[in-house]
């Protein structure tokens, strides 16, 4: 499938407030709504219409679904019943629990709920049939609307819906989920981070308590400041210990949430306390510190206010952090961004964001165990200048995402192994090449490389600058991509891969005849007897010379070089405008001819006289230009074969329409310099001509200004 390089320059985190339409008819919702009710009729989804290729891509449909509007369920239907919560969250018959955990934490956080599920839709007097949620995706909001036709079997839905048989926006919810993944059978297994982060915009993190860092509680401490969504679980063994209570009166398999973390005074010393609250509203922890512990006895009364504390059957309770770390296996933390906080929060992420693409040929390198083009994976610059309050180094969270693969999951695309890994920066500008990875070490990495939507760690690393390569496991595969650099203080990133620079030689001048070597002779004679009695050679002749020598040149691969790269030769080389090369511009030519043969051979590393791909970026520096990632892959994808090689021709055609392109490029250059000067630098002097155009300026047709703008 084709991936084009996506511009992986710094972006700020998306706002939710520009959330993005995304029906096909390019409309908003309020305007398709306002058709429907002008119109009077209910609406239908063509995007994701009432089949079942939006059900299922991989086999038919179990048992004959039928399709209905909440309104044919049941005589009442409503959005929301009495505030949504966690008892809307019923399982129905698809493998999507790990989203229904993510949904149950949003009733949690009434602002998140708010922004996802839009709570100004009803089945009033204005009901159209048409609903729409929001959700995060890849640094952008999305607004995505549906119609209100649900799979049901006998007359009741067949998956998610709520204990209130009339209450209908969680079924909607999981419905939008499923069009924008692509149906609902790419649901079927994820992780709740996955949609929490979809919901939220936000970067997750997983821990196993057990062997947590040893300042987990700060960690915890601080993403709870920063409003981060926090949940925790106990792990079981088998199927037969899910939801079941140990001796503590804590429900194994089972989501909690985080709520608060504190330290409290007690009997002369601090104790470190964290407050959990279990979503079904009662069964509580009945160890240490639980409601109606002793140790609360000991606790001023000013201090259980501070904290809250109420003896209360409501599913929250305070519990010693240590007796947490014992019975508690997994922490999962979605650690919002700045934009999901309120004004009042004092302590906010800083939030940079990179797009880009693993190409096969240019930029999929795969990991470190592949040396030869590791190195040719794109490369993030990432400046830490601020140290953490109170700290010699700076914390930041890196999370790398591969693209919209639920969604492929009908194409047959699966999760890719993927990771990074942190580099010091050697302090020069630039894609560092192979040799560099050979003799230094990572300063830091991803904990592992694995087939999750999104692999994040926290580091702690000194002020400095370090480069951040995002790979997949093995080479040549295939994917979009998001970074995500969350950091505790301001962090600059920038992408070592977008400059495109030209730094060619000056142009050879060719020795006046009467000093001319005995070579030189030689090189004449042969010209003389190519171009015959004018002394001139033409495109067709140019043709024959070149295919001649090229295929009797030892170590190299070559198929044909055609007339229009002959003419495309010329071009470059004809300075006098007859269409043909002069012995002087020949000789030039042929001295280029032989560099180029030259680098070819020394970026020809197993010696089979073709050169790898990924070996192009290399050979292109040396020739004089340096490319970003999306010029890259287009030269890969148009010079290279299936097997990533690119034989010499292919090399010299693209040499000859580079230095082409670059010379249009310097002429436009300067030609708009010369404009400028005249526009900036003569006109001062003549105040009579300020606001019109000067009679003998120079200025760029339009054709040439569209060329410089490209």
């Amino acid at each position: 499938m084709p991936y084009l390089y996506q511009d992986s320059k710094a972006r700020p985190a998306a706002h939710p407030g520009a959330a993005r339409a995304t029906h096909s008819s390019g409309k908003g919702y309020e305007q398709l709504k306002r058709e429907c009710l002008t119109r009077g009729v209910l609406f239908e989804d063509s995007d994701f219409p009432a089949c079942n290729s939006s059900l299922f891509f991989s086999e038919n449909p179990p048992i004959p679904f039928v399709w209905k509007r909440p309104g044919d369920i049941v005589k009442d239907p409503k959005f929301i019943l009495g505030g949504a919560t966690r008892t809307d969250i019923c399982q129905g018959e698809l493998g999507d629990c790990w989203l229904l955990a993510a949904i149950a934490s949003l009733t949690l956080n009434e602002k998140t709920l708010a922004r996802v599920v839009p709570l100004d839709q009803n089945f009033g007097p204005d009901y159209a049939g048409i609903f729409h949620f929001q959700f995060w995706q890849h640094n952008e909001w999305l607004d995505v609307v549906i119609d209100d036709q649900l799979p049901t079997f006998k007359g009741r839905l067949v998956f998610l819906h709520s204990a209130e048989l009339n209450e209908f926006w969680s079924a909607l919810l999981e419905k939008a989920y499923a069009k924008l993944n692509g149906s609902y059978e790419s649901l079927k297994g994820g992780s709740t981070i996955e949609a929490m982060e979809d919901f939220t915009g936000g970067i997750g993190e997983l821990y196993d308590v057990k062997a947590a860092p040893d300042n987990f509680y700060e960690i915890l401490e601080k993403a709870l400041e920063r409003c981060s969504m926090v949940g925790c679980s106990i792990d079981t063994s088998s199927a037969a210990e899910s939801e079941a209570r140990t001796p503590f009166g804590l429900v194994k398999g089972h989501a909690y949430s985080v709520t608060g973390i504190e330290e409290v005074s007690y009997r002369g010393r601090q104790v470190r306390l964290i407050r959990i609250r279990n979503p079904w509203g009662q069964v509580e922890w009945n160890g240490p510190w639980s409601d109606n512990s002793a140790e609360w006895r000991s606790v001023s009364p000013a201090e259980q206010r501070r904290l809250s504390q109420a003896a209360r059957d409501d599913g929250e309770f305070w519990m010693k952090f240590e007796d947490f770390k014992v019975h508690f296996d997994k922490v999962e933390i979605c650690n919002l961004t700045p934009d999901a906080l309120g004004d009042s929060t004092a302590h906010k992420w800083e939030v940079t964001i990179h797009q880009g693409s693993w190409v096969r040929g240019s930029t999929a390198g795969g990991c470190r165990n592949f040396l030869e083009t590791f190195w040719t994976n794109p490369q993030i610059k990432l400046h830490l200048t601020e140290k953490d309050d109170g700290q010699d180094e700076c914390t930041f969270i890196a999370a790398l995402m591969q693209k919209d693969r639920r969604k492929l999951k009908k194409l047959g695309a699966e999760m890719l192994t993927i990771g990074y890994s942190i580099y010091e920066s050697p302090g020069r500008d630039g894609h560092l090449g192979k040799d560099f990875f050979r003799y230094h070490p990572s300063k830091a990495r991803s904990k592992t490389y694995i087939n999750l939507r999104e692999v994040s760690h926290r580091f702690k690393l000194p002020p400095g600058d370090y480069i951040l390569i995002p790979t997949t496991f093995e080479p040549h595969q295939e994917a979009d991509f998001c970074l995500r650099i969350f950091s505790e203080k301001k962090a600059i990133t920038e992408d070592l891969d977008e400059n495109v620079a030209i730094d060619l030689p000056e142009p050879l001048h060719p020795t006046p005849g009467p000093e001319e070597t005995e070579e030189e002779k030689q090189f004449r004679a042969l010209f003389e007897q190519i171009s015959g009695k004018d002394m001139e050679i033409s495109a067709e002749e140019l043709e024959y010379v070149l295919n001649a020598v090229l295929k009797k040149t030892k170590n190299i691969k070559f198929k044909n070089l055609s007339l229009i790269s002959c003419r495309n030769i010329i071009s470059l080389m004809d300075t006098s405008g007859n269409g043909k090369l002069e012995f002087s511009e020949f000789k030039v030519f042929w001295e280029k001819m032989k560099k180029w043969i030259s680098i070819f051979l020394q970026f020809d590393f197993d010696k089979s006289g073709s050169m790898s791909s990924y070996e192009l970026r290399g050979a292109l520096k040396a020739a004089g230009y340096q490319l970003n990632n999306y010029l890259l892959q287009l030269i890969v994808l148009r010079y290279s074969d299936e097997q990533f090689q690119i034989e010499f021709d292919d090399f010299l055609n693209c040499l000859i329409r580079l230095e082409n392109a670059s010379r249009v490029f310097q002429a436009l250059s300067a030609k708009n310099k010369e404009f400028i000067n005249l526009n900036i630098g003569e006109l001062p002097q003549h105040p009579k001509m300020l606001g019109s155009a000067p009679r003998h300026g120079t200025f760029l047709s339009l054709k040439e200004q569209h060329q410089l703008k490209a």
